[in-house]
């Protein structure tokens, strides 16, 4: 490849949450209606010219797996179920977030698309890592972030998060 796509493409709503640590977007390629496989694979080349160690994925099914195999990309799959108690999830998540920002790794954690869910599960990690000093905080800092306020799914997940206790304390 050469020119300007041989960096690729970054992923649509590409955010950092801690600078050159910790981003969110949608899923590499778009979100299921929306799905492109040339764009994925541009995006995923962005991540690794980027320095990305890992992707993180919360969707509830497989999607994109083994694509990262593809491109030589590591990846971690937390699948986040939509209904029922997701605390054991989440925290197993923030534990593994935690690890793999000690040990340097630049991250990029996706859902479908970047909605209210994705901004309370950073908001969570925010508060969970201690961070930030507690919830409104970290719902604050996510929202100015992502740019929009963050909704009831949102909302929820930084109240189960909360319920996590501080890392340290767990």
């Amino acid at each position: 490849m050469k020119g300007k796509w041989a960096a690729g493409i970054p992923p649509r709503n590409f955010t950092w949450i801690v600078k050159d640590q910790l981003a969110v977007s949608e899923r590499p390629g778009g979100f299921a209606p929306h799905h492109r496989r040339v764009r994925r694979q541009e995006e995923i080349i962005w991540l690794r010219v980027q320095g990305f160690n890992r992707v993180v994925s919360l969707l509830p099914s497989p999607h994109n797996l083994a694509a990262y195999d593809e491109g030589e990309l590591v990846w971690s799959h937390f699948p986040l179920p939509s209904t029922g108690d997701v605390r054991e999830t989440l925290l197993d998540l923030f534990r593994n977030l935690d690890t793999w920002l000690r040990a340097g790794e630049r991250l990029l954690v996706h859902q479908e698309e970047l909605g209210d869910r994705i901004m309370g599960i950073v908001a969570g990690y925010l508060l969970w890592s201690a961070r930030l000093p507690g919830g409104p905080q970290s719902i604050a800092v996510v929202e100015r972030l992502i740019g929009h306020p963050m909704g009831p799914p949102g909302l929820d997940m930084v109240a189960r998060a909360s319920e996590l206790g501080v890392a340290g304390a767990t």
